[in-house]
């Protein structure tokens, strides 16, 4: 490759090359939107979850992803009477199903959404499909009688919705959170109110690592003035010794964005970490990381067989963030290109390769289907593209760059079927043909499936 080309693409090293990804990041709350605390993978994209999609919510090609009038049965209602908040929060909307049921309907979903696109195998369930999120944000406010709160806020509102406990978060993590909500008053710290514009917390966020059990905590305060903040943190600490790491996020615009611009570490190293794949990944406070470590592990395994590589191939990660799918893959490829356009996470990326000693990874803080279009222009080989864009699905520019590389097999993650089969299609005018889909439920007790899927360039 040309030299010049090379500094055009912005290149950072993690090993004879290096480059960044910055992929979903962004942690952003939403609470007037449709979006609810549990977002399934676009950082804190009101993150109670995915899209809170209406049962009669409508999809593209005049499919619907209305649950089935025949599936809603009536369960034990043991889920929901666990679940005090259920119809407020609006997260859970599988939870009178049973978990059985729920992977049922949602293989009929991918089924009726992907017919005649390729064939689609038996949905990849979970064991234990309780307390999966490693990740959990709660919004802080005060009820009538000024006492401090923290939970979600109420579908298309801004109405408080108090949440203590959760079926699907760590519960470690709804422990510290309850911790610190019962802290302020002692320490005489007022929760944001967004009317007056007055007070100081207004989220916290608890982010943890499955395998190595470390944990961050994240305090977004409206002003970086933060009274007795050294005595705070010396009392959470004591009364949750296992924190590694506090920090704390200053956010002071009327913004639905949960992390503003400007942060402090309060103790420890101001990241924590953890294994995926036999990996081991740095992950920040703006670091997207899949929630569900447990399943990512087996979409991420099933990304690696559909991709058929055997030592030798040329990869491209598209949308590749901190480097998790790349990474993953450089054990079994020639070479590893990582393409991101968040320069935080493309430092993350960079990081970890050099923490997993990866030398044969590179990565690139640029568009990805501009950076294939110029592998095309130069001449260089691709053999595999591997990619997992947000909610919102890919674009037709991207699969044109795509299609213009040529590699001979395209690996598609998608965290929303109903633009993965817009995109199948754009693909197969292109010259790709997907082969077979494997849904794999990331997300229990919630609408939403994740889906990966193995597409050839068709041979003429």
């Amino acid at each position: 490759m040309k030299p010049t080309h090379r500094q055009n693409r912005r290149t950072e090293t993690a090993g004879p090359k290096n480059g960044e990804r910055p992929g979903k990041s962004g942690e952003r709350r939403s609470a007037p939107s449709q979006k609810s605390r549990k977002n399934g993978g676009m950082g804190l994209s009101s993150d109670r979850f995915s899209d809170r999609k209406r049962p009669d919510r409508q999809i593209p090609d005049g499919k619907s992803s209305r649950v089935p009038s025949e599936t809603v049965e009536k369960s034990s209602g043991k889920n929901r009477s666990a679940c005090p908040v259920y119809k407020k929060c609006g997260a859970c909307q599988y939870l009178h199903l049973s978990y059985e049921k729920q992977l049922a309907v949602k293989q009929e979903m991918i089924n009726g959404l992907l017919k005649g696109l390729c064939p689609v195998k038996p949905i990849i369930g979970m064991e234990n499909p309780y307390h999966y999120r490693n990740k959990v944000h709660a919004v802080f406010g005060h009820d009538r009688r000024g006492n401090a709160v923290s939970g979600v806020y109420k579908e298309g509102t801004h109405e408080l919705v108090p949440v203590e406990t959760c079926l699907i978060e760590d519960e470690k993590a709804d422990e510290i959170i309850g911790t610190i909500r019962g802290m302020l008053r002692s320490f005489k710290i007022r929760t944001f109110d967004e009317d007056t514009g007055y007070g100081l917390l207004r989220h916290v966020l608890v982010k943890r690592g499955f395998a190595t059990g470390e944990i961050m905590v994240v305090l977004v305060t409206a002003s970086p003035v933060f009274p007795s903040k050294n005595h705070f943190v010396k009392a959470l600490r004591e009364k949750h010794p296992e924190i590694t790491t506090i920090i704390q996020n200053v956010n002071g615009r009327s913004t639905s964005m949960v992390l503003g611009e400007k942060e402090h570490v309060l103790w420890g190293k101001g990241y924590i970490e953890d294994i995926l794949c036999g990996h081991r990944f740095r992950i920040s406070s703006r670091s997207f990381y899949q929630v569900n470590p447990v399943q990512t592990e087996k979409l991420y395994n099933k990304a690696m067989e559909l991709a058929g590589l055997t030592g030798r191939e040329t990869v491209l990660d598209a949308y590749c963030g901190i480097g998790t799918i790349g990474i993953t893959a450089s054990s079994r490829a020639g070479r590893v290109i990582g393409v991101e356009l968040n320069r935080d996470a493309v430092r993350d990326a960079v990081q970890n390769a050099k923490r997993n000693e990866i030398k044969n990874i590179e990565f690139y803080c640029n568009d990805a289907g501009r950076f294939m279009s110029r592998m095309a222009a130069d001449g260089e080989r691709l053999d595999v593209v591997f990619m997992d864009p947000p909610r919102g699905g890919s674009t037709e520019e991207f699969i044109q760059a795509a299609a213009q590389a040529g590699p001979r097999t395209v690996v598609y993650i998608s965290c929303g079927p109903e633009t993965l089969a817009r995109d199948l299609r754009v693909f197969e005018k292109k010259g790709y043909k997907a082969r077979e889909a494997w849904p794999v439920d990331l997300f229990p007790w919630t609408g939403h499936c994740e889906c990966v899927v193995k597409l050839e360039k068709i041979r003429k």
